[in-house]
C-alpha cells in the first residue's frame, strides 16, 4: 500500500491516507528511541542489526530566549517542512497520538506518507537542568516507504546558544523503497539539509 497523487495533495485526501493507514509499522521495542542522544542512536547495536539507517544533522539557528522561543513556534507550525518539494499541513497540532501526512513531490506525483507523533518532550532551565529544548518525534505508519522514527527539536544550550537538530532511523518497508533505497537515503539528507536551511532563514528573519 502506497499512497501516490498526482496534483498536490488536499487535506481531505491526507485524511483519507490517515484512515487506511493503519497502526505503526516498525518495532514497538524502538518506539520512542529518538528521543535519546543521536550519539547513543548511532551506535545502538539493536537498531544497526535490525538494518536501520541512522540519519542526523545539526546547526546553530541563533542565540537567546527569543530564537529559542521563536524556533518552538517554528516547529510547532511546521516551518521545518515549508519547502518547494515538502510539505505538512501547517494545523496539525503537535501532540502525542496526533496522526498526519508529510507530502513530498517524487519526480511527477506525490507521495503521501503517513505518521504519529509518539512523544512530546519540552525541558526547562533549572538549578538540576543547564539547556532548555522542545522537540517532538514521529513514527512511520502503515503505507509508509520506510519503517521508523524521526524526531525534531530546537535547543538552547549553556551559552545560550540555540540549536536545530534532525535525528531519524529508518530502513525500506517496501519494495520500491528497497529497490530506490540509495535514493531514499539522498532524499534524506537533502532534506535535512533544506529544512535546516528554511529553519536559518525563518529565525533570522525579523518578521
Amino acid at each position: 500500500m502506497v499512497f501516490l497523487f498526482w496534483d498536490r495533495p488536499s487535506y481531505q485526501e491526507q485524511k483519507s491516507c490517515i484512515k487506511k493507514s493503519g497502526i505503526f509499522n516498525y518495532d514497538v521495542n524502538f518506539r520512542g528511541a529518538t528521543a535519546k542522544p543521536a550519539s547513543t542512536l548511532e551506535q545502538d547495536k539493536e537498531l544497526l542489526n535490525d538494518r536501520f539507517f541512522v540519519n542526523h544533522a545539526r546547526v546553530l539557528v541563533g542565540s537567546g530566549l527569543e530564537t529559542f522561543e521563536k524556533g518552538k513556534s517554528a516547529l510547532r507550525s511546521w516551518k521545518h517542512f515549508t519547502l518547494n518539494w515538502t510539505f505538512v499541513d501547517p494545523n496539525t497540532p503537535v501532540q502525542t497520538g496526533m496522526k498526519f501526512c508529510v507530502c513530498a513531490k517524487t519526480f511527477i506525483p506525490w507521495l503521501v506518507m503517513p505518521l504519529e507523533i509518539v512523544y512530546v518532550d519540552e525541558q526547562h532551565k533549572s538549578l538540576k537542568n543547564d539547556v532548555s529544548s522542545f522537540g517532538f518525534g514521529s513514527g512511520t505508519l502503515q503505507g509508509h516507504l520506510l519503517a521508523g522514527e524521526e524526531r525534531f527539536s530546537i535547543t538552547m544550550d549553556e551559552k545560550n546558544n540555540v540549536w536545530y537538530e534532525i535525528v531519524s532511523f529508518s530502513k525500506p518497508a517496501h519494495f520500491l523503497s528497497v529497490i530506490g533505497y540509495p535514493y531514499v537515503i539522498l532524499r534524506q539528507k537533502c532534506f535535512a539539509h533544506d529544512s535546516t536551511k528554511a529553519m536559518q532563514k525563518h529565525l533570522s528573519s525579523t518578521k
